[in-house]
């Protein structure tokens, strides 16, 4: 194993500014890390090394001329095959778009590369993105660094795979019902849902507009919190192609502002047991952060289930009524985990425009609710799903004597992207199988920085992350 793979991305751009780390050096070892591990994970779907190794090249040099190098010069990166990477492949998993290559970067990407990242390539996604697992008919399943007969996660599971394997410093994935924490929890990483908005979602497919901006966002994803927070700084500000942008300055808080944050959290949410090692990290995160100064209440907030419920109609219910027609004549194109998601819709009663509109204005009325709630516990602590991860084609789990189906497992990160919350996922215990678990961190919206602050500190007294054996 080589160590600079495993490096925080903010410590590989620091080394290279000091003059010792070669960015060359650096892409060299993320390069031989895919060569060797991505036919056992399949992570990565392109790797563009002659392009790689050109930009380290010219970052090395930059670096022998003192010329003004941005936050991550040189830090290599990786990003989901759902988000616009000029020259690359943008197919999102679907047969329906086999070979599209965009001619331009989407502005996360570009961002990415004004601030000296170098992109490796890009990472494999379940069709359309709508599964908790990453499986297709293009390229085939992800599969866990930590078991190979798991499930790295979804639908930002290849990103999550290269990551925790040191193929990748960190990059970028997208969450429309979980996907990028649920593959962060899964696969022992950090991840970072922001409010809709606070990082454009601009170049990226399916198009984030209509309902679906106010659920579905692109996010950063990486080994450390200190990582999320860089490249989160980067990747943040305002675009004109997103729906629901906003000139949100970066407010980073102090350490004694941090300590004042009230935190409420809570080990299920009263529907879907967790599993006994889940409900431990929790308490262990709370506890971590009681011990460190904080002020920290047992607390479940009223509304999770009717969150679930309007999720539901949005995601699965509008979700299959734009995807169905796209299929139509082409039904053989189909992946079997989209076949599944549109048996799901299909089970349900057609949204109407006036059931959509109805939904639409009950969210409103619930995320009012939820954060006058949040008054007094601005950050809220919570499981990120209810298993770790799970072994590929399981669909239901015993949990505390009940049944926990496929669908329910991951409730806890859909309340979420139906209120508009912020949240992030920071890796906190293991499953008697080694597995890792992950904790959810939830804060008000457009309040990504007391988030990730509050995630540091559970980062620092639990230090749970690790190297995946595979690596």
């Amino acid at each position: 194993m080589n160590p600079l793979n495993f490096l925080p991305a903010v410590v590989m751009a620091e080394e290279i500014r000091k003059k010792k780390i070669s960015p060359v050096d650096l892409v060299e070892a993320h390069l031989a890390q895919i060569g060797r591990l991505n036919p056992k994970l399949n992570a990565f779907v392109q790797v563009d090394a002659e392009r790689a190794r050109l930009a380290a090249r010219d970052a090395e040099s930059a670096v022998m001329q003192g010329k003004t190098l941005g936050a991550l010069h040189g830090v290599p990166v990786s990003i989901k095959s759902s988000l616009a990477v000029a020259g690359m492949r943008c197919e999102s998993g679907t047969r329906l778009r086999a070979g599209f290559v965009p001619d331009r970067d989407a502005p996360l990407v570009a961002r990415l590369r004004t601030a000296g990242a170098i992109v490796l390539g890009v990472t494999n996604a379940p069709e359309l993105l709508m599964a908790w697992e990453t499986d297709n008919l293009l390229y085939g399943c992800t599969n866990s660094p930590w078991d190979l007969e798991r499930t790295a996660g979804g639908s930002s599971g290849g990103e999550a795979a290269a990551i925790a394997a040191g193929m990748s410093a960190g990059g970028a994935g997208s969450d429309g019902g979980g996907s990028i924490r649920v593959p962060a929890h899964f696969s022992g990483i950090c991840g970072l849902k922001p409010t809709p908005g606070r990082i454009p979602a601009t170049g990226h497919y399916p198009v984030s507009a209509g309902p679906f901006a106010l659920i579905g966002v692109v996010g950063p994803m990486a080994r450390t919190v200190a990582d999320l927070r860089a490249l989160f700084e980067v990747m943040q500000g305002p675009d004109v192609g997103d729906a629901l942008a906003a000139p949100v300055p970066v407010r980073w808080v102090s350490e004694d502002e941090t300590r004042k944050l009230r935190i409420g959290y809570f080990e299920d949410d009263g529907r879907t047991p967790v599993t006994a090692e889940t409900r431990v990290a929790v308490r262990a995160a709370a506890e971590a952060l009681r011990g460190a100064g904080f002020h920290v209440d047992h607390f479940r907030p009223e509304g999770l289930e009717e969150a679930r419920q309007l999720w539901w109609k949005f995601f699965v219910g509008a979700g299959g009524m734009l995807i169905r027609p796209m299929f139509s004549g082409r039904e053989s194109d189909l992946s079997p985990i989209l076949k599944e998601f549109l048996a799901w819709s299909s089970s349900e009663p057609q949204l109407s425009g006036e059931a959509l509109l109805d939904a639409w204005i009950e969210r409103d009325m619930l995320r009012a609710e939820f954060l006058a709630e949040m008054e007094r516990h601005p950050i809220l602590l919570c499981p990120a799903a209810a298993i770790p991860a799970f072994r590929h084609g399981e669909r239901s789990w015993q949990v505390e004597g009940k049944t926990v189906s496929y669908l329910d497992a991951w409730s806890y990160t859909e309340f979420f992207n139906l209120l508009g919350n912020p949240a992030a996922v920071v890796p906190v215990a293991r499953s008697p199988e080694g597995l890792p678990i992950g904790v959810q961190i939830v804060g008000r919206p457009w309040e990504e920085e007391k988030v990730l602050a509050v995630a540091a500190v559970i980062e620092k007294e639990c230090g749970a992350w690790g190297i995946p054996p595979i690596a």
